[in-house]
C-alpha cells in the first residue's frame, strides 16, 4: 500500500496530506529518474521534501506548545483553539510516523531483493 492509498483510506485531505503526496511524487521521480547528475539533483529534492515535512510537523508542535502555554499563563482564553492545535500537531506527527514506517518497509523490501 502506497502512501497515497493510505491517505485515501484514511479519508484525509489537508496541508500535511498534500505535503506527503508531494513527497511521494518526488520519491517516484527519484526511483524512475536517470542516474548521474540529474539523479543526484532529484535525490536532493526528495531530501529537501522530507526536511520540509519535518519542519512543518515541528512548526505545528511549537505552535501548539505556544498556544497551550498562553492558555496556562492566562494570556489567552482560547482553550478550544489550543486543543485543536494540539490535536493537529498530534495527527501530523502520527502521519509522519506512518510515512517513516512505509519508507523503512520499502527499504527493507529493496534490501531483500535478489539481483
Amino acid at each position: 500500500m502506497s502512501a497515497m492509498s493510505a491517505l485515501s483510506a484514511a479519508g484525509g485531505t489537508g496541508p500535511v496530506q498534500a505535503e506527503l503526496a508531494r513527497i511521494e511524487l518526488d520519491a517516484m521521480r527519484l526511483a524512475s529518474g536517470p542516474t548521474g547528475e540529474a539523479g543526484e539533483a532529484a535525490g536532493q529534492g526528495f531530501g529537501h521534501s522530507l526536511n520540509q515535512a519535518l519542519r512543518g510537523v515541528d512548526g505545528k508542535e511549537q505552535q501548539a506548545i505556544d498556544r497551550m502555554g498562553a492558555v496556562e499563563r492566562g494570556d489567552s482564553d482560547d482553550l478550544v483553539g489550543a486543543m485543536l492545535a494540539s490535536q493537529d500537531a498530534s495527527l501530523s506527527f502520527s502521519m509522519l510516523m506512518q510515512v517513516r514506517n512505509k519508507l523503512v518497509g520499502a527499504m527493507d523490501e529493496l534490501i531483500k531483493l535478489q539481483l
